[in-house]
């Protein structure tokens, strides 16, 4: 293995565990993070320290299908979206676990892969907290959804571009990653780390007691505070197209490479990049590069070394 480099953390897109039309079985899903494991196992061969976070939008979805199901069929009491997603950063740690380890193990380098269940808190006066917008679980009609209201008066529900009822939570902005620190200190055992899993569990704290909330953080801006927090180099941001674009699906459109901070925020500004896809990615690594760090890169997720080696994607720099 080559000579230790800095720390990159590495933000996985949905397409690294589910495709597009896929059975969201475990199996299925297991597959794709096999694959995912290749380029990864490429960066750690060349000596970069590993962090990863991923998304589990899908996942907790089904998890909430699935509290529903116990609810209605055997009594069961659902789970808090906090412990949904808890539970999610476990089995999907897991799986990048075992990928990445038998991956490392077949080119011969004794290096392990760590979980750690990660929360994030975020202020309790955020305005998110006013205005929840952020569908999750299952898609209900309107009777049911009142009933569901009447039942559950802290919930919101609202209806979904014609498809039906679902409940809305808020997305508040992550702040501070509670476990920063463990998560450092693996990092420089030697350990890759995976970490803050679908930007973290939300929580909040009421004087010095902690607290999680029904609430969903965006994965790229809480993938953008681990980074931050624990002095990473470089943040990458994988997602199925090779780099962020101008004038996106006009004939007008133009890839970006090297962009300075200044440059981008103002393409930021203008409005270049959608809020439900793009935007985000791009706002978390203007965040990234405004904290301090050296680059925020933007690429496809089988580019991942020529990316960070400078050959590939969209790369935001001071």
């Amino acid at each position: 293995m080559a000579d230790e480099k800095g720390i990159v953390v590495i933000a996985l897109g949905g397409n690294a565990l589910l495709q597009r039309g896929q059975q969201r079985t475990f199996a299925a899903q297991y597959e794709n993070v096999k694959s995912s494991a290749v380029p990864i196992a490429d960066l750690i061969q060349a000596g970069y320290k590993v962090v990863i976070t991923h998304g589990n939008g899908p996942q907790v979805g089904d998890d909430l299908l699935r509290q529903d199901a116990g609810f209605k069929l055997h009594g069961l009491p659902p789970f808090p979206m906090d412990a949904c997603g808890a539970e999610t950063q476990g089995f999907i740690g897991y799986m990048i676990q075992q990928g990445l380890r038998n991956e490392l193990k077949k080119r011969g380098i004794d290096k392990y892969a760590v979980t750690v269940i990660t929360r994030m808190l975020v202020d309790k006066d955020d305005p998110a907290f006013r205005n929840p917008t952020k569908p999750v679980g299952p898609f209900y009609g309107e009777e049911e959804a009142k009933k569901l209201a009447s039942l559950h008066p802290e919930f919101v529900y609202k209806e979904d571009a014609g498809r039906g009822w679902r409940r809305v939570v808020p997305s508040p902005d992550p702040k501070i990653l509670a476990e920063r620190r463990a998560i450092r200190t693996l990092v420089d055992g030697g350990f890759v780390v995976i970490a803050s899993g679908g930007g973290g569990i939300p929580v909040i704290e009421d004087g010095t007691v902690a607290m999680g909330v029904e609430a969903v953080i965006d994965k790229d801006l809480g993938g953008q505070r681990l980074a931050s927090l624990i002095g990473a180099d470089t943040f990458v941001i994988l997602t199925d197209v090779d780099a962020a674009c101008l004038f996106y699906g006009t004939p007008q459109q133009k890839k970006l490479g090297m962009v300075g901070y200044t440059e981008m925020k103002k393409y930021y500004d203008d409005g270049h990049f959608k809020a439900g896809s793009m935007g985000p990615k791009v706002l978390a690594a203007l965040r990234f590069v405004e904290g301090g760090g050296n680059e925020a890169i933007i690429a496809e997720l089988s580019q991942l070394k020529a990316a960070v080696d400078g050959k590939s994607g969209t790369h935001v720099v001071k």
